[in-house]
């Protein structure tokens, strides 16, 4: 990506300190907070920290994750490093709104739209002879830099300069061609995979979460931290469509996820503050979802349209907060769990209600789950961020088949149709080099690894035919590690700067049920 596209696009949004705040509570903001959550507060690599993005967290909860931490994320504890009345005035800082939050909404997106390369000028064939569907993007933390490796030949064909703090997960167009990023602080990406050009970029929210793009290739939706919005783009030049105000019942939410669900024709989205999933088609016969507003019969079910325009919402209540979320198969139901809680629930999306609970502690991370099939059924598995083990749940009964002990609990988890071994991570743990691996035919550890003993690897992705299984060395001089899916042993090494994500073409446009969709 170019640094004079970049530049062009640099936008810098400031607001003045509260009136109360003294200059010394301000200094310690600058020194412990500002380069992970922003000196304006308005986030970068952590979240927006202002009362109206912080949601369910109370006064004393803000105390507690400065004295201590908040586990699965980066954010570390300072009480060895500040006193007990220094994390109370940081707390009190954080949750005191600002003078005026920024607007974000259809005028400021589209101010901020570039188009940088005319599609035209593309070449039609791929200029390498390799396989385009084995290609990979690796994001690189380190220096915030792309990187696009051929599959094939286990090179980097190009590497580019990215946004600050993108997050992790690139999303392809369905021919593979083309991948979207969307950053931390709300610029989404898009970018010629053939060629390592970015064709255009706008900034949809000023703290965003993730990115969906629509199963025909035709729509982006963007689900926004900050502000509460929806923003749907067209998929060609990123163009705005919509803003989609993300409220109910005299509130609003942040957003926790949206995916596509390519058999439905729908993004599917999370609420992190209301205790709802939204589904909005985008299929051209799909047509308004309902005229006005409809209450079920049935207890907890709301229907209704959440704004006006191209895209509307379905909005189906739920009896329980939704952080995180995996789909079955045939996307018919939604697994999820709330980052406090200690279980999990099934909504069916057809009959629009909840179906099941899970018996899921210790914060399962839901969206790193991986499917297979074992004597005739489908089994979901799931790591957990708080627990050392991995649940393996029966997705015909919702039951808790075997939860297998780890060495530390896991960030990621990634299998393949043409292998029988699930990897998992247990970074969030102390034996963070380790990396362990499951037959999913008897569901045991069969081995556990350190392919850099004493050093941080996690995040496994396959190459589009399963043989090679792709690990993260996430340090600074760090590397992607090529494996071989059936010996365990490496057999390359890519250097890279804390590569965070890796995400193989096939493997994502063909929802492979080893992988993150």
């Amino acid at each position: 990506m170019k640094a004079a596209a970049l530049a062009v696009l640099a936008l810098t949004v400031t607001a003045a300190a509260p009136a109360w705040a003294e200059p010394e509570v301000e200094r310690l903001y600058t020194q412990h907070c500002a380069a992970c959550h922003g000196g304006d507060r308005l986030g970068a690599i952590g979240p927006a920290l202002l009362p109206e993005n912080l949601g369910r967290i109370k006064p004393g909860e803000t105390e507690t994750v400065i004295a201590d931490g908040r586990a699965a994320t980066q954010m570390e504890g300072f009480r060895d490093r500040l006193s007990e009345g220094q994390i109370k005035a940081l707390a009190k800082y954080v949750m005191t709104p600002l003078p005026e939050v920024p607007a974000w909404g259809m005028a400021e997106i589209k101010a901020s739209h570039l188009v940088v390369t005319d599609p035209a000028s593309l070449p039609k064939a791929p200029p390498f002879k390799s396989d385009p569907l084995n290609l990979f993007t690796v994001v690189e933390g380190g220096d915030h830099h792309v990187s696009i490796v051929d599959g094939d030949r286990m090179a980097p064909l190009y590497r580019f300069q990215s946004r600050f703090a993108l997050h992790g997960g690139a999303k392809y167009s369905p021919d593979g061609r083309f991948v979207y990023f969307a950053s931390r602080d709300g610029w989404v990406s898009k970018v010629d995979m053939w060629t390592g050009k970015l064709m255009a970029e706008i900034r949809a929210g000023i703290n965003t979460r993730n990115v969906a793009v629509s199963d025909d290739g035709r729509f982006l939706m963007v689900g926004n931290v900050l502000p509460h919005t929806l923003v749907a783009l067209d998929a060609g030049d990123l163009t705005p469509l919509q803003v989609m105000p993300v409220a109910g019942d005299g509130k609003t939410s942040r957003v926790s996820a949206v995916y596509t669900a390519p058999p439905r024709h729908s993004f599917v989205v999370a609420l992190r503050d209301l205790q709802e999933i939204w589904e909005i088609p985008y299929a051209d016969d799909a047509g308004p979802v309902i005229n006005g507003l409809a209450h079920s019969h049935e207890k907890g079910l709301e229907e209704g349209v959440s704004a006006q325009g191209r895209f509307q919402a379905l909005r189906i209540r739920v009896p329980d907060f939704m952080d995180d979320f995996f789909f079955d198969p045939g996307y018919e139901r939604v697994m999820g769990a709330a980052r406090g809680g200690g279980k999990g629930l099934v909504v069916d999306l057809d009959l629009k209600r909840k179906v099941a609970d899970l018996d899921l502690s210790g914060m399962p991370h839901l969206g790193s789950g991986i499917v297979f099939h074992k004597d005739g059924r489908m089994m979901m598995a799931t790591p957990h961020l708080k627990e050392a083990v991995v649940s393996v749940i029966d997705m015909t009964t919702w039951e808790t088949v075997k939860r297998i002990p780890t060495l530390g609990p896991g960030f990621f988890m990634r299998g393949h149709e043409n292998t029988p071994y699930a990897w998992v991570d247990v970074s969030m743990g102390p034996e963070k080099d380790a990396l362990q691996i499951i037959d999913t035919r008897t569901l045991e550890i069969v081995r556990t690894i350190r392919p850099v003993p004493g050093h941080l690897t996690r995040h496994v992705e396959f190459t589009r035919d399963g043989k090679r299984a792709l690990v993260s060395l996430s340090e600074k001089d760090g590397a992607v590690l090529v494996m071989d899916a059936d010996s365990f042993a490496e057999v390359k090494r890519l250097p890279m700067s804390a590569p965070i994500g890796k995400y193989n073409v096939w493997n994502k446009i063909t929802y492979s049920s080893g992988t993150s969709h």
